[in-house]
């Protein structure tokens, strides 16, 4: 595999690419507060070069995240459009309506099951699960779940699974994402669908948002993802034949930034454990 090329800004990049998808969590904000110098660079981007497209596992449709990065302070001059796992998963749900859903996750994200026919029943009665995440996702492991996903599986039922995000930063903690929960359920034996990254159904929405966007058909090779998550951005940048650029310090900072700042051999290993590779990799975020 190839090494990551670091770089110390993405305007070493700038005139290679005509398109950003960008993640969010972790590489714009943290959940708790929003990365200046990342928003900075995004909007420069922007003004530059061409559309920046945030590209988000959020289990909740596009307007609910556009509402969060106003509480956390992101500019709106550092994005273009945005487009969720919501937003792709709500074909899946539409698909399998009427159900009726046994729905896992916090009230927050009820959004998504929105004007789709969906009727909802506990776990006896269900006809699929629906998981945006735990229900606590503050308190709550996929263990706590086991038992129930065990009876499930035993049924056959199939799970849809909003958003595929196993962790995520929240401050400077780590919390279970939905795709914990997914990944224990398939463990078990249980059928799992998801649209979110790494899978194709988002980044088809999110190329279709951009060239939109450029009122022009885009060369995939002019198009750079940007995320943290190994296997969730980068491979899926990967699947779709996309360049990428890792962002070491997002959630696996503690194993690819020290306090001398990024450290390359260590980001190269984390990639080759999962089998993926990243063009480029970076701290932070910056232009």
């Amino acid at each position: 595999m190839t090494a990551p090329q670091p770089i110390l800004g993405l305007s070493a990049l700038a005139d290679r690419y005509d398109v950003l998808l960008c993640d969010i969590w972790g590489v714009i904000h943290n959940g708790r507060e929003h990365f200046p110098a990342a928003c900075a660079a995004l909007a420069r981007y922007r003004a530059e070069r061409g559309p920046v497209v945030l590209i988000s596992n959020s289990p909740r449709p596009h307007p609910g995240v556009i509402a969060q990065l106003d509480e956390l302070g992101v500019p709106r001059e550092a994005w273009s459009a945005i487009v969720t796992s919501g937003d792709a998963t709500r074909a899946l749900l539409a698909q399998r309506a009427p159900g009726p859903a046994w729905t896992i996750g916090p009230e927050r994200d009820a959004p998504l099951y929105d004007d789709l026919g969906l009727a909802f029943a506990e776990l006896e009665g269900a006809a699929f699960i629906a998981c945006t995440g735990p229900f606590d996702d503050d308190v709550e492991t996929p263990e706590d779940y086991r038992a129930r996903f065990e009876a499930a599986a035993a049924r056959g039922l199939e799970m849809i699974c909003a958003n595929p995000d196993i962790v995520v930063q929240r401050g400077d903690r780590l919390i279970y994402c939905g795709g914990a929960l997914a990944r224990l359920y398939a463990e078990l034996g249980g059928r799992v669908a998801m649209a979110g990254k790494p899978h194709a159904p988002i980044y088809a929405a999110s190329i279709a948002e951009a060239e939109r966007l450029a009122g022009r058909t885009v060369d995939r090779a002019r198009i750079l993802c940007i995320g943290d998550g190994v296997v969730t951005d980068v491979k899926g940048a990967n699947d779709q034949g996309l360049d990428v650029l890792f962002v070491a310090s997002g959630i696996h900072g503690a194993e690819a930034v020290g306090a001398g700042g990024l450290d390359a051999t260590a980001a190269e290993a984390l990639l080759a454990k999962d089998g993926v590779t990243a063009a480029w990799v970076i701290a932070d975020l910056v232009w």
